[in-house]
């Protein structure tokens, strides 16, 4: 028996179910059309080779937050000084706004495949030792006692030795990399193409001169030349020359009288606490008043009196001791504890890393972070002397904080090619 299939419109024909053509609504009308375009971008966005899916977002928050907490304290560090000099208290500030232009960088950097840094790795090499004979010429310019800065329109200042890091550690990648695919362990020659590649970095930066660079780029290339694989016969050996050229250093008086004074004051440290110990002392003094949660952003007598030195010495050199005296102890660890988060995420994206230069690269970027950071902590807290190094991705500055984001995005190359998802 038929139940309405074949009448006419005043059957139960009605009651059977519309079954719209894609992208028609109740009507007929195109309203279902955005809503599968925005299934679509979303499935796009979250698909298994999306770049979204291929970033760590822990690094990349990690990086932000330090980032954010490092803008906070060169404001407060700086504004003070500027104040009583009668500038403008948020010029430092509104610098170091330039880490959008960081991140952009860091973006691009992402962006390419690490295989094509691979191939560029000898030109990035090239430009940072022009960049450190440049410096060297009369382009350079010398600011506390150094010269290490080429100067910019705009106040500006540009340091080749942050980016020379960068191109170092590819080269040393590079070679080992090379090495390893036709061999199982680099042998002498690679060795010896790697420490070629470092001695003339190291000099340039010693005749600037910057013990601080100088001590981070010789544990970037020790500590890569350790992870390439080379026998601990090589590694003997090269750590008794690296004695001997220490030795040299001291006895022919290679350093600075400031850099003596330095480490006299940090094997001395009661020997001269008006002088050359004198930062050192306000630093520790600084980080003890802080107590548990600190006196409060802008509110630091030490860092207001300027007792840690100028007001640009508290946006870098010594941004932790502000730290430990506005924020606390509950500041400054949360401070250690995103930057261990930063080199446990590089190590880990070395760990996972598809090949031997990848694995190079983001183990020297480790290797620099963690022994930059190691230094400008112990100097505030008298475990390391006191030397001009910025805290990574904290400290005021354009190079340095343009140097540490690009070195993220490298990370961030090397992490996206590697097939977390097959």
């Amino acid at each position: 028996m038929s139940f309405g299939r074949d009448r006419g419109a005043g059957g139960l024909r009605g009651l059977e179910p519309v079954r719209p053509g894609p992208g028609l609504g109740f009507r007929g009308g195109k309203t279902a059309v955005p809503t599968l375009r925005q299934d679509g971008l979303w499935r796009r966005a979250l698909a298994k080779d999306s770049m979204l899916r291929h970033v760590d977002w822990i690094l990349i928050l990690a990086v932000l937050s330090l980032s954010l907490i490092g803008t906070l304290l060169v404001w407060s560090a700086t504004a003070p000084g500027l104040s009583q000099a009668g500038a403008n208290p948020r010029a430092y500030l509104e610098k170091q706004l330039l880490v959008v232009i960081g991140l952009i960088m860091m973006t691009g950097v992402t962006l390419i495949d690490y295989r094509v840094l691979r191939m560029i790795a000898p030109f990035a090499y090239a430009a940072g030792l022009f960049g450190l004979l440049a410096v060297l010429s009369p382009l350079g310019t010398t600011i506390n006692g150094s010269h290490s800065w080429i100067p910019l329109p705009g106040g500006f200042q540009i340091e080749p030795s942050e980016y020379a890091k960068i191109g170092l550690i590819m080269m040393i990648a590079l070679i080992f990399g090379a090495a390893g695919e036709r061999s199982t362990r680099p042998g002498a020659q690679p060795l010896a193409l790697a420490v070629a590649c470092t001695v003339p970095v190291i000099g340039l930066v010693l005749a600037e001169p910057d013990l601080g660079v100088a001590v981070v780029i010789v544990a970037i290339s020790a500590g890569m030349i350790a992870l390439s694989g080379v026998g601990l016969r090589w590694l003997a050996l090269l750590t008794g020359a690296g004695a001997l050229g220490l030795l040299a250093v001291l006895k022919l008086h290679l350093l600075a009288a400031y850099q003596v004074g330095r480490l006299t004051s940090f094997l001395h440290p009661s020997a001269d606490p008006a002088g050359t110990g004198y930062q050192a002392f306000q630093a520790k003094i600084a980080i003890g008043s802080g107590g548990m949660f600190g006196q409060g952003l802008f509110h630091g007598q030490l860092t207001a009196g300027s007792f840690l030195g100028s007001y640009s010495f508290q946006g870098t050199d010594f941004i932790f001791a502000v730290a430990g005296e506005e924020l606390g102890f509950a500041g400054c660890a949360t401070i250690v504890v995103l930057l261990g988060l930063v080199i446990f995420r590089a190590v880990r994206i070395a760990a996972r890393a598809d090949d031997a230069f990848g694995l190079l690269v983001a183990g020297g970027v480790a290797i620099w972070f963690a022994a930059q950071a190691f230094i400008n902590i112990g100097m505030t807290i008298g475990i390391a002397p006191v030397t001009g190094l910025p805290l990574p991705f904290v400290s005021y500055g354009g190079s340095a904080l343009f140097a540490d984001m690009i070195a993220i995005g490298v990370l961030q190359s090397i992490h996206r090619r590697h097939r977390v998802f097959s």
